[in-house]
């Protein structure tokens, strides 16, 4: 068994997409990124990478590089469960705190865990999504920026 920890946090501007989690999510901002800027993933793919020994998200999928540029997240998902499989690893559970004041994410966790469960090959029990704000404070409380946090298991 391994563990692994993963980070990740874009800026927020007004008139983006919302992606989290594998989905949209409806609010005025969205996360700016190369990518479609989903932290929930972002943040999954480097507690995968680094539980199973391997270098960051960012060396894979690099923001310089024209082929990553608006690609869905969970293509870059799929092709680090692919990494991580070439090394015998499976996926045990994974746990994400997202932080943000806006939008709301409970209506929203049900159908995050629906979309990741499958690329994962986890049951949808087997994922934790939370949500909580940061009182106000620094860049997420002026909500210029939104942050995830993930945890996960893997094993041979």
């Amino acid at each position: 068994m391994r563990v692994g920890f993963g980070f990740d946090v874009h800026q927020l501007q007004e008139g983006l997409t919302f992606t989290l989690g594998g989905i949209q999510i409806p609010h005025t901002k969205g996360a700016l990124g190369h990518s479609d800027a989903d932290v929930v993933i972002h943040a999954i793919c480097d507690a995968l990478l680094g539980a199973a020994g391997l270098k960051d998200i960012g060396f894979y999928f690099p923001d310089t590089s024209s082929e990553f540029k608006g690609i869905d997240s969970k293509i870059l998902l799929q092709r680090v469960i692919k990494l991580i499989e070439e090394r015998g690893y499976s996926i045990g559970n994974v746990d994400v705190s997202l932080v943000l004041e806006q939008p709301k994410i409970k209506p929203h966790i049900d159908a995050m865990k629906l979309a990741l469960a499958p690329i994962l090959k986890i049951e949808e029990e087997d994922i934790s999504i939370k949500a909580t704000t940061n009182e106000k404070m620094g860049y997420v409380g002026r909500e210029e920026g939104v942050a995830a946090y993930a945890v996960v298991l893997i094993g041979s």
